[in-house]
């Protein structure tokens, strides 16, 4: 594995510190040796195939040892200080940046994604060379993904068409991309890939002499007109092929350029010569050439394309491009790398990613998830248009922009003033669909009046809504706390609540926690903009409302005892508790206190609460001593009555900081059959660590005996349970 990894290394890569690799190798052996892959496999196959992805990228030596290094804070016991202490701090942080973003899982599904997506941004931003690698890691595990359950086979490929696939594209990384859909595209839909695998493997022989007869015929041509080429045919991936078959509502017989030929030379100039030289072969297609080389796409990609009619008359993609923009195409980002010594400077890499850096200032406005992963998925995916400034400066906007987008591309004030527009010299409406090769001019008003809120439904770009908002947050913030009350009322109303009613107490705060606000007028203003959706504030509300607005204890028996007396039947009583008797009544609605997590056995105390029951405390816990002393006539006295299932408390373990102390500890968890819920360690000063474990147990006496056994591992000076 090692020897493969030098090769690539050696073949791809400039001033790289092979010791260093080799160290990252052993140290990865080391951490990784007792687990095991999915196939079967040691684990250490999986950070080396990532290193090799690397490596042939031509990636610097940081990134190549972070790539061995990348799971090692997640999944072993050597934390960031240990990989700083080892390598260095610059790759301390950048596997502390992998591990991180981790495996982006659905949780509550855009709530997770959305965290995962913004963590995965801030790290990009911060460095890019994080993405990079988690591009390889990902890559890697769709080729390996047949040893996956089905299930999560195709919840990976969904995620990496999602998210993976479209950020490789941003990068200009064309050949991590194709890989990446290809993989995902054959776990997603099955039948449509191996059919087109069949159909495309059937014709092989013919297409392969056809595109050989052009390829000699452009070599012979080429070469009498000095021209030096290389010269191959590339197969279309798998996943292109099917979307242009359902996108032009085609068989895979009626698509001819199953294959496209590419030419490869020296100079620009030769790229231009040699165009020439095949629409004097073969007969272009009209509408077909498109010249990236004078007109580069935002990921750096360079290219002339051309679909021409070859011999037996069938048409055939055609690629010109220079050795250099060759690997930009392929690697992107990657080849454009800052730290690769002469090549280009940071300012030269930024300007490179000035989508990230608008992505990353839309994100921060956006607080609901839903919309933020569908306006991010939209910025991912969306084609473009070229247009003209009229001093001839070349402005990329998504497919279907308006005027107000070129605006708002130029100057945030020019979108603000913005009253009118030409194109190519004639006036049109400002919801007009500019196309490629025009010219733009953004005519302005001199007192401006700032945007019109209808603009949101125009304009196609995320930064242009992101202005127009942020406009209409700052300059109509009173009116828009008006109108998003007003809109939130209604919207109560529609569901059958007064506002007023569900709007109140614990349920406000812990809405503008969830969005960031500060304040109601926060929320109302955000509402009122558009920023967040009043339907979707009500209904967390109304949840929320429903769960919390039960009765006291008091008042429940009282109306309970109503009932039973005015009923010719008893009332039906609540289910009974989980296993705690207050007053002597068994269906009463308890909640047990997070602070000091009681369980069977624990003496115990309960306090009644405002809306959600009796909270069972531990007798010897702080806060209900202090509420005790209070003397509100809360606090009631509650009993264990016949505990069921399993609950969660927390325990603390101190001790002398070493290699595998958290293992021996799990060891202990896992013998002793109990589950784990939640585990974080920390070292602390002068050589401590402290370890918090989370457990799911039954009884007090099964916690005081893995207590027990906890304290006898060498090094524990301290185990006891926690309170907060």
């Amino acid at each position: 594995m090692l020897e493969r990894l030098m090769e690539l290394i050696d073949k791809n890569c400039n001033n790289i510190d092979k010791d260093m690799v080799k160290k990252a190798y052993y140290f990865a052996d080391e951490a990784h040796k007792r687990q095991k892959r999915e196939s079967g496999e040691p684990y250490i196959m999986h950070p080396v195939e990532v290193a090799c992805i690397l490596a042939e990228m031509g990636l610097d030596t940081g990134t190549i040892v972070a790539g061995l290094l990348h799971d090692v804070i997640e999944d072993t016991d050597f934390s960031h200080e240990d990989v700083s202490r080892e390598f260095s701090p610059e790759v301390a942080n950048l596997v502390e940046g992998v591990t991180k973003l981790g495996k982006i899982e659905y949780k509550t599904k855009e709530e997770q994604q959305a965290d995962n997506v913004r963590k995965m941004l801030l790290a990009m931003a911060n460095d890019i060379r994080v993405i990079l690698i988690k591009l390889a890691d990902r890559l890697h595990n769709m080729r390996t993904l047949k040893y996956l359950p089905v299930e999560k086979q195709k919840e990976k490929a969904k995620e990496t068409f999602d998210i993976y696939a479209p950020l490789a594209h941003r990068l200009g990384m064309s050949k991590i991309k194709w890989e990446l859909e290809d993989l995902a595209f054959r776990y997603i839909n099955q039948n449509e890939y191996y059919f087109i695998v069949r159909k495309i493997a059937e014709k092989r022989v013919e297409r392969e002499k056809h595109i050989e007869q052009i390829i000699n015929q452009l070599k012979e041509n080429l070469k009498k007109a000095g021209i030096d080429a290389d010269i191959e045919g590339r197969p279309k991936h798998f996943y292109s092929i099917y979307r242009k078959m359902v996108k032009k509502n085609k068989t895979i017989d009626q698509i001819f350029d199953l294959t496209a030929v590419r030419v490869i030379v020296d100079t620009v100039k030769d790229c231009y010569a040699s165009l020439g030289i095949v629409h004097t072969i073969y007969k272009p297609i009209p509408g077909r050439f498109k010249d990236y080389i004078a007109m580069p796409k935002p990921n750096m990609y360079q290219s002339l394309h051309s679909t021409v009619i070859g011999p037996q008359g069938k048409p055939f993609e055609i690629q010109i491009r220079t050795f250099e923009m060759h690997k930009t195409a392929e690697y992107g980002i990657a080849a454009h790398w800052k730290y690769k010594e002469g090549i280009e400077t940071a300012e030269d890499i930024d300007k490179k990613l000035t989508w990230l850096r608008e992505m990353l200032e839309w994100q921060r406005e956006t607080s609901d998830a839903e919309e933020f992963m569908e306006r991010f998925k939209i910025d991912l995916f969306s084609d473009e248009v070229f247009v003209f400034t009229p001093k001839g400066t070349v402005i990329n906007l998504p497919y279907e922009a308006t005027p107000i987008d070129f605006a708002y591309k130029i100057h945030t004030d020019i979108g603000n003033s913005c009253i009118g527009a030409k194109v190519s010299g004639k006036m049109v409406p400002l919801d007009y669909h500019l196309k490629t090769g025009e010219i733009v001019e953004i005519l302005v008003s001199s007192t401006p009046k700032g945007p019109s809120i209808d603009w949101l439904n125009v304009v196609k770009s995320n930064q242009a809504k992101s202005k127009i908002r942020s406009w209409f947050k700052k300059a109509k913030r009173e009116e828009n706390i008006l109108k998003g009350k007003e809109l939130l009322e209604k919207e109560a109303k529609k569901q059958g609540y007064n506002f007023g009613e569900i709007a109140k107490g614990e349920i406000i705060n812990s809405v503008l926690k969830k969005y960031n606000m500060n304040s109601m007028d926060d929320l109302y203003a955000s509402v009122g903009v558009g920023g967040l959706n009043s339907s979707v504030i009500v209904l967390k509300m109304k949840d929320m409302y429903i769960q919390t607005s039960r009765m006291d204890i008091d008042d429940w028996k009282k109306l309970r005892d109503k009932l039973d007396k005015v009923t010719s039947k008893p009332h039906k009583r609540r289910k009974e508790s989980p296993g705690v008797i207050v007053k002597g009544e068994t269906n009463v609605l308890v909640r047990f206190a997070k602070c000091c997590n009681p369980v069977p056995g624990d003496f115990i105390i309960g306090y009644i609460t405002k809306g959600r029951g009796v909270s069972i405390h531990r007798k010897d816990c702080k806060n209900i001593d202090f509420l005790m002393k209070n003397k509100d006539n809360k606090v009631v006295e509650v009993s264990w009555g016949k505990p069921k299932g399993e609950y969660i408390t927390e325990i603390k373990i101190e001790a002398e900081d070493r290699q595998k102390l958290l293992s021996e500890l799990m060891n202990i968890i896992n013998d002793s059959k109990i589950d784990l819920y939640a585990v974080n360690a920390k070292p602390i000063k002068n050589g401590i660590a402290v370890v918090k474990m989370k457990l799911k147990i039954s009884s007090i006496d099964e916690l005081k005996d893995v207590m027990r056994k906890l304290r006898k591992v060498k090094g524990v000076t301290e185990v006891y349970r926690t309170e907060n």
